[in-house]
């Protein structure tokens, strides 16, 4: 049985992984903050153990084939460099220098799609484009960036296979996370949009392609997890309809998002924390959209439409009392 140590256990994507990993024979160790946080599938295969990504992990290595390294700060309101760098970059090259101690083969990294440069709806983005601003401006997709660029640099005998997710959404989003998006449309009589888009893809077939890279992923190579490229007002659509709801939709000028922008520049000069700033304001504004076909030829991931990835959502909002 091969064994698969993970990180990020938790969260919308480490839950997704977690289950389909049980589902298809691996054995699982599990690093968590706390055992009753996670809240997906469990059995005898899998071993959760409570600690930190900064410790020495060395003595759960043993006979690990793949470390899938999904854990990252991804708070969009920390207002310094270094507060994303020691999660996101520390964190990746202390583990992975254990990872080669060791002698695992596979070291699956779990990045950004807003590493790699985005493209609009007729030539979506790549894994051969380079970033592109707003996100060269974001300190989170920088230090994935950074992450990504040392483990390109650096691995000798541990492969290294980079996964790009965009923005997922389906089942087991327990903070929520990125199904924050659906609570800004879901029983709201009016729906404020920006008039920008982005790429989604469901949590489920996110995890999908990490477990086909597991055995078909190329060493060196990036991936991009990505399916629908859709406008926000397309997205909250689809989410009216499947909720079954009609509320008045009234888009965001651009100029109201970068005058927000300056506020939360401002703010963050003086110290204090907000989601604000011109580089999170313009990404609402961009079509940030990118094409999977290399994960479809390369991993063999066949993605289900964005709306079934709504729907699941909202089922597991409906059950966990979120709604």
């Amino acid at each position: 049985m091969k064994k698969v140590f993970v990180t990020g256990a938790t969260g919308l994507l480490g839950t997704n992984i977690i289950i389909k990993l049980l589902q298809n024979g691996y054995s699982v160790i599990a690093l968590v903050r706390q055992k009753s946080k996670y809240l997906g599938e469990e059995n005898e295969n899998l071993k959760l153990i409570e600690g930190s990504l900064s410790s020495d992990l060395s003595s759960y290595l043993t006979n690990i084939e793949c470390i899938i390294h999904i854990a990252a700060e991804t708070s969009q309101n920390l207002i310094r460099y270094e507060d994303y760098k020691k999660i996101n970059y520390d964190i990746t090259v202390n583990l992975f220098s254990q990872a080669e101690a060791c002698g695992i083969r596979k070291f699956l990294f779990i990045s950004s799609a807003n590493t790699i440069g985005y493209g609009s709806e007729k030539q979506p983005g790549n894994e051969k484009e380079l970033q592109k601003y707003p996100f060269t401006d974001s300190f989170y997709a920088q230090s994935k960036l950074e992450a990504e660029n040392y483990l390109l640099e650096n691995h000798k005998n541990t492969e290294i296979i980079i996964l790009n997710p965009t923005f997922m959404i389906g089942a087991y989003d327990t903070k929520p996370s990125s199904g924050k998006l659906i609570f800004w449309a879901w029983k709201k009589k009016l729906i404020f949009y920006p008039k920008g888009g982005k790429n989604f893809v469901h949590a489920e077939d996110a995890a999908n392609g990490i477990m086909s890279a597991i055995d078909n992923g190329k060493n060196g190579e990036k991936y991009l997890l990505a399916h629908q490229n859709l406008s926000y007002r397309e997205f909250f659509s689809q989410i009216n309809r499947i909720t079954h709801q009609n509320p008045t939709m009234i888009p965001i000028p651009n100029m109201l998002l970068n005058i927000l922008g300056w506020v939360g520049d401002i703010l963050r000069k003086v110290k204090i924390k907000t989601n604000l700033c011109s580089s999170n304001m313009k990404a609402l504004q961009i079509r940030n959209y990118y094409s999977h076909q290399k994960s479809v030829e390369e991993l063999g991931i066949q993605y289900q439409p964005i709306d079934r990835a709504i729907e699941d959502a909202v089922q597991y909002f409906m059950k966990s009392n979120r709604n």
